[in-house]
């Protein structure tokens, strides 16, 4: 080994051997929740935690008296939020206001220029004092930010004071999964309010290194690394070096100054990043000034690549299926906020006994430390945000959403296990506008990762990269018909419908199963009915999975969920995480290989056709024409073409009552079934395909002239295209023609509007 490298190690050691927390004055090291490093994606020395207990008052007037030390009744232990036992005030009723307050000195030997504060999380709008001074204001409950306060210190002690206001019912709020009512009920649960994460103090040089993105090129055997700088730049020199197993591989400089301050960092050896092989490089960033070390980061990274070929994502350049599940990351005893690190890890590692490779991270950003065992372990993730309890009819929200969802990809930009982002989830029409800014500020922000812009309903963007649904039907048979089906034809279908037959893009299942397993008389749900046996269970199981194992055409599935949660019970696990199913089971059906794996779909033809609307759906405006309809059943013969009709109401499509499909709805239905008729005329023009376009909710039947065209189980969530070219041609006469519909509502929403496009091959 040469004589600099030698001397770089022994500098790291001295740096970073160890990392330096100190405790709080008066407390032991042992008394700090939470008291790992909170970022170990840019560690530093020092730092300070400052977990563990401060004084606290909540109120709904958010008047400043409480920059005053008397009107602190409590204390609360941090981060824990106030409605978890770990707080040790476990309050679940609404407040509005909570203040936080604390003394802290500064230990001898810190010794750096500047000190900055950092929160990993506080929701929702927060603002900080130190000794008396306004040092801050931040908005969103999800993202970590930090204030410089080196002004505002004093020698000896200082104190803190951290406000934030919490509304969950203002619908201003990107809330997630917490109830907008005062008890948890459906798929919301307990709420967080104020701080979440760890609270620190962290030292940097005059000069620091306050950003940096690293993007890895394995083809090139390299990192691309770029870095912003804070405060004076003449003079700077930024260094990074990559280690690998405690080995240099690989070194580079450039002279610094504000921003875009670009290296590239060749390396000796390559060691891809992969589920199987999770391997990280180490990595040390340093600030020089005129040759002098004053400010230094210690980072890791993996190399591997992202990519989508045809409806294919590939790891590296593999078909990996990814099998994931869904993680909300609720805890019993801390709600958002896990009770140690050793549970974050846990997480990961009971998910991968059951077979899983990876997660959707759902409706929460999930912190730092998560990611980090994610990288570690070769856990796969896509990144979302929690959307949910936002009112997209008013404008106010779309700064502070876009404001944040910025700062959330810019901390976790660099972690290997992203594969994916999902900014949005079961979104509504009117959410259109703001997903579409957003899903053009994470492609110009990040180009190296594909992008779900909405997870399951409203997808909005004309050019989608990825393409999803979420199918909670408990029937194999069908679910397995349904998503051979979906991809039987690649049929081409105008873009007014949105994602038709599939598109030639990746799709998968996103949310599936949710099967429920509970005593009866629980006050608890799952999706579907409960299975009477284990053995019942473990068979749907097998069955919803192996249908998708089985699909080439999908790139993953996301199962519902790790664990149980407050009154979900659909989990794989119990909420406390103990075991509930064999997981050896479990992990067998799941790490079964997938059709996708060994016959990926890398092209994707796509028919180029002409299409002519025979019966239109409300996208095809003044070619939708009104139906016949009835919400009481009909003679037998409903469905024939002389079934007389004349006594029934007329209405336009889609017919329904379902969450986010308001604008959609121009007939309310609102009972247990819905019987449809419409008249149309076909002259006997030659046709090469006939696609049903059509978004159901629930269980739909379709007749042409009293003949069986088409049959869907369960539901869908978005306009869909079938082909039923050869069910058509069995069925349709010259002149007229009736086509006719039958849709059951079973649960939940209900919606109906379909229609039936021939087509003619594109010469």
């Amino acid at each position: 080994m040469k004589g600099n490298s030698i001397l770089t190690i022994l500098v790291m050691f001295l740096m970073f051997g160890a990392i330096c927390i100190y405790p709080p004055s008066g407390a032991g090291a042992d008394m700090i929740p939470r008291p790992e490093h909170p970022f170990p994606q840019a560690e530093r020395q020092p730092w300070l935690n400052l977990n563990g207990t401060w004084e606290f008052a909540e109120t709904d007037d958010n008047g400043d008296a409480f920059l005053d030390a008397s009107h602190y009744p409590d204390r609360i232990t941090v981060p824990f939020c106030r409605e978890s036992k770990l707080s040790g005030l476990e309050r679940r009723g609404f407040v509005k206001n909570v203040w936080y307050r604390r003394a802290f000195s500064l230990p001898s030997t810190w010794d750096s220029p500047r000190t900055l504060l950092h929160i990993g999380a506080c929701d929702w709008r927060t603002r900080l004092w130190v000794n008396g001074t306004l040092a801050g204001t931040h908005v969103g409950g999800s993202a970590a930010f930090a204030f410089d306060i080196t002004p505002v210190l004093q020698p000896g002690e200082n104190t803190i004071i951290i406000h934030a206001f919490d509304d969950t019912r203002s619908g201003l709020q990107a809330c997630g999964k917490q109830s907008e009512k005062e008890e948890s009920y459906g798929c919301l649960y307990t709420r967080t309010t104020g701080v979440w994460q760890t609270v620190w103090l962290e030292g940097v040089g005059k000069s620091y290194i306050s950003d940096f993105s690293l993007v890895p090129d394995p083809a090139h055997s390299r990192l691309l690394l770029q870095a912003d700088v804070e405060g004076s730049w003449k003079g700077l020199t930024l260094r990074a070096e990559a280690f690998w197993k405690n080995q240099s591989v690989g070194k580079a400089s450039a002279a610094a100054d504000w921003r875009n301050n670009r290296l590239t960092l060749d390396l000796s050896e390559k060691h891809l990043w992969s589920v199987k092989t999770p391997n990280l490089y180490d990595l040390t960033l340093t600030l020089e000034k005129d040759g002098k070390p004053i400010d230094a980061v210690r980072s890791y990274f993996g190399l591997r690549t992202v990519s989508i070929e045809g409806r294919a994502i590939l790891i590296n350049g593999e078909p990996v299926f990814q099998r994931l599940v869904l993680d909300q990351g609720f805890y019993p005893d801390g709600i958002w906020t896990a009770p140690s690190e050793e549970a974050l890890r846990s997480d990961i590692e009971l998910s991968q006994a059951a077979g899983f490779n990876g997660a959707r991270l759902h409706q929460k950003v999930f912190e730092p430390r998560f990611l980090y065992w994610a990288d570690k372990l070769g856990y796969l993730v896509w990144g979302e945000f929690p959307n949910w309890g936002l009112n997209y009819e008013n404008p106010q929200i779309n700064l502070p959403v876009i404001s944040e969802w910025v700062e959330i990809l810019r901390r976790d930009r660099n972690h290997p296990a992203i594969v994916g982002w999902c900014p949005f989830n079961e979104t509504p029409p009117s959410a259109g506008e703001l997903q579409a800014r957003i899903a053009a500020i994470t492609l110009a922000a990040d180009p190296t990762r594909p992008l779900i812009e909405s997870s399951g309903y409203a997808h909005t963007i004309p050019h989608p990269q990825v393409l999803d649904a979420h199918d909670y039907n408990q029937d194999p048979p069908s679910f397995r018909s349904r998503w051979m089906d979906y991809f039987s034809n690649e049929l081409g279908l105008p873009a007014r419908y949105g994602a038709g037959g599939g598109g030639a893009v990746p799709f998968f299942v996103s949310e599936y199963g949710g099967i429920g397993w509970f005593k009866a008389g629980d006050p608890a749900w799952g999706y579907g009915n409960n299975p009477k046996t284990l053995e019942e269970l473990y068979q749907r199981y097998e069955g919803l999975t192996n249908a998708q194992l089985d699909n080439r055409n999908l790139f993953g599935f996301c199962y519902t969920q790790l664990t149980d949660i407050e009154q979900e019970r659909n989990g794989v696990y119990y909420y406390d995480r103990s075991p509930k199913f064999d997981v050896t089971k479990l992990r067998s059906i799941n790490e079964r290989t997938a059709r996708y794996e060994t016959d990926p779909p890398l092209t994707v033809q796509t028919a180029v056709r002409n299409w002519k609307t025979a019966i239109g759906a409300l996208p095809d405006a003044d070619m939708a024409h009104e139906w016949r309809f009835i919400t009481e059943k009909p003679g037998d013969n409903w469905a024939a073409f002389a079934f007389d009709d004349s006594g029934w109401k007329s209405g336009f499509g889609g017919f329904g009552k379902k969450g986010g499909w308001e604008e959609r709805t121009r007939t309310p239905w609102e009972s247990k079934d819905i019987w449809l008729r419409q008249q149309f005329t076909y002259d006997s023009a030659a046709f090469d395909a006939a696609a049903l376009v059509i978004h159901y909710d629930n269980a739909t039947q379709i007749y042409l002239n009293g003949k069986l065209l088409w049959k869907g189980e369960g539901w869908n969530d978005a306009y869909a295209g079938f082909d039923i070219t050869q069910a058509l041609r069995e069925a349709i006469q010259t002149g007229k023609n009736v086509i006719a519909v039958h849709c059951h509502q079973d649960e939940g929403g209900q919606f109906i509007d379909l229609a039936l496009l021939l087509g003619s091959d594109a010469k």
